[in-house]
């Protein structure tokens, strides 16, 4: 039977390049020369963290990251903005985690959603994808089309499409 698997996931390589671009950029604006503000990416825990001294410095340096990330074909949908902390002095410290996985409340929206639209298809919640099951391929293609035009809060992608 005929299956494919909807997923959320970042290239950690493609992210990684991203937030070096953003830096170099950074490092090269005027706005920011003698800044003591940095921009970190941990790998394991998919976090970026940025450290300025005011707010419209870290606004610029979101503003970059985002920028870049659409010039790599990464969704900036993934980005969980959190809040800004007051780090020691007069320092702004901002965390940005990264979202890989679909939660549960964006997988039993999209399962719904899937159900409501009346095609022969099954949908089943496995971890952090949604797998979507049907005896045509037809009606796949129609659930592939059905998911990119609503949003669900999440950028998605559509994998091991299987006979």
């Amino acid at each position: 039977m005929p299956s494919f698997d909807i997923v959320s996931k970042i290239d950690g390589q493609t992210l990684d390049n991203a937030i070096n671009n953003a830096k170099k950029e950074i490092l090269n604006r005027y706005d920011f020369h003698d800044s003591k503000s940095s921009v970190d990416l941990d790998k394991k825990t998919n976090e970026i963290t940025i450290v300025t001294e005011n707010d419209m410095r870290l606004k610029a340096i979101q503003d970059a990251i985002i920028s870049r990330m659409v010039k790599q074909h990464l969704d900036p949908k993934s980005l969980d903005m959190g809040k800004e902390q007051y780090a020691s002095g007069n320092m702004i410290r901002k965390e940005i985690k990264v979202k890989e996985g679909i939660d549960k409340e964006a997988a039993k929206k999209i399962v719904k959603k899937i159900k409501d639209s009346g095609l022969k298809v099954q949908a089943s919640i496995m971890d952090d994808q949604v797998r979507v099951q049907g005896k045509k391929i037809d009606d796949l293609q129609a659930v592939i089309a059905l998911c990119r035009n609503e949003d669900f809060g999440q950028p998605l992608q559509f994998i091991n499409m299987r006979n």
